[in-house]
């Protein structure tokens, strides 16, 4: 192991000779020092050493102080105290503080030698384990950096599955086309406001865009029909909630997402269906849909009515504040300028076909 720099610190000048001259006939880089201001003079200037020898009593700082002060401002550093005293508790007082080993005096050449090279390999093996460590946690971090990019993509073309289903659902149902992306449009708004997470908010993004996948399993003369519904037609059309649930709660990615499914049309006060719920009973993005839905369905023409404008759909939701919607919410939406809902809804008229509604900044 040529080339190691060891510090050799002993107030004693024919000591410290003997242990440089065996030292660096072993093909060790050796620097002395004659006590311990100088050695630590010598460490805080930033000399490399790979090894300290150190004799422990001394004039002035004796070692174990030196010892102490080493092992707390630079671990690293390992050091071997050298002592003339047969007294093996000071020895191993002195590894309790810190030391790697010790060498007692008088030592022979392959004492002295034996002790530094079992020094220096540990010392070697310790470095060799900070760059493997080191290697690894680069090579981890690459991994989750690559496994994080597969899954954004996985998750990207999942989202772009389910887009194109959302298209489907718009040309089966002309009267609401467009109506899933301008409305989950709308959710994310709201949601960001109120400081929805970024995990919650691709939940809800989802919920929303699928929130009327049901209706695939509703037939065309109750779907399509332009007269009002008998009672009979209004429950199969209502079991559209319940449908979609049940088409997508088991995915696992989708498993969340289903929950808005099944309560956009729940009421604040229990007068909603499938299952009257009530309050916090609803989940908070159902909660939050249906007054994004409701805005959507006011601001939209309707063969049995006109578009009214955002600002009556705003009085519109006032109005039904604590019996449709959540006040709290609704007081969330009031703070929103008008303005922004008209841009967005023209936005994504202008944009049509290349609207994504799930592709937000997350």
């Amino acid at each position: 192991m040529p080339g190691q720099r060891i510090l050799i610190v002993d107030d004693e000048t024919y000591i410290r000779t003997v242990m440089a001259a065996i030292l660096d006939r072993a093909g060790f880089v050796t620097v002395t020092a004659a006590n311990a201001q100088d050695a630590l003079a010598l460490v805080e200037q930033g000399e490399p050493f790979d090894l300290l020898l150190s004799d422990i009593m001394m004039a002035g700082t004796d070692g174990l102080s030196l010892l102490d002060h080493l092992h707390k401002h630079h671990p690293n550093l390992l050091i071997i105290m050298v002592t003339a005293v047969h007294d093996i508790s000071i020895a191993m007082a002195a590894i309790r503080r810190g030391a790697y080993d010790y060498l007692l005096k008088p030592f022979e050449r392959d004492q002295l030698l034996a002790v530094v090279r079992r020094a220096i390999e540990h010392r070697t093996i310790q470095l060799q384990n900070e760059v493997y460590k080191t290697n690894l946690e680069q090579l981890v971090a690459a991994r989750t950096d690559m496994l994080r990019d597969a899954m954004t993509s996985l998750e990207r073309s999942y989202d772009i599955t389910l887009e194109a289903l959302g298209d489907a659902l718009d040309l089966r149902d002309a009267e609401t086309e467009g109506h899933s992306k301008r409305v989950t449009a709308y959710t994310i708004e709201l949601a960001r406001a109120i400081g929805i997470s970024p995990a919650e908010m691709r939940v809800l993004a989802r919920g929303a865009f699928l929130h009327d996948i049901g209706k695939i399993a509703i037939p065309d003369a109750i779907l399509l029909k332009p007269d009002k519904l008998h009672p009979q037609e209004t429950d199969t059309m209502r079991d559209h909630c319940t449908r979609g649930y049940q088409m997508i709660r088991k995915i696992p990615f989708l498993a969340d997402a289903a929950e808005i499914v099944y309560s956009h049309q729940e009421k604040f006060d229990g007068s909603g269906y499938p299952r009257g719920l009530k309050g916090e009973e609803i989940p908070l993005g159902a909660r939050i849909f249906s007054i994004a839905d409701a805005l959507d369905a006011i601001t939209s023409d309707r063969p049995y009515r006109q578009a009214r404008s955002f600002e009556e759909a705003r009085d519109e939701i006032v109005r039904c504040s604590g019996t449709q919607f959540d006040p709290a919410i609704v007081e969330v939406f009031l703070s929103i300028p008008v303005t922004l809902w008209k841009d967005l809804r023209l936005d994504i008229t202008n944009k049509a076909r290349s609207f994504t509604p799930l592709s937000f900044d997350k």
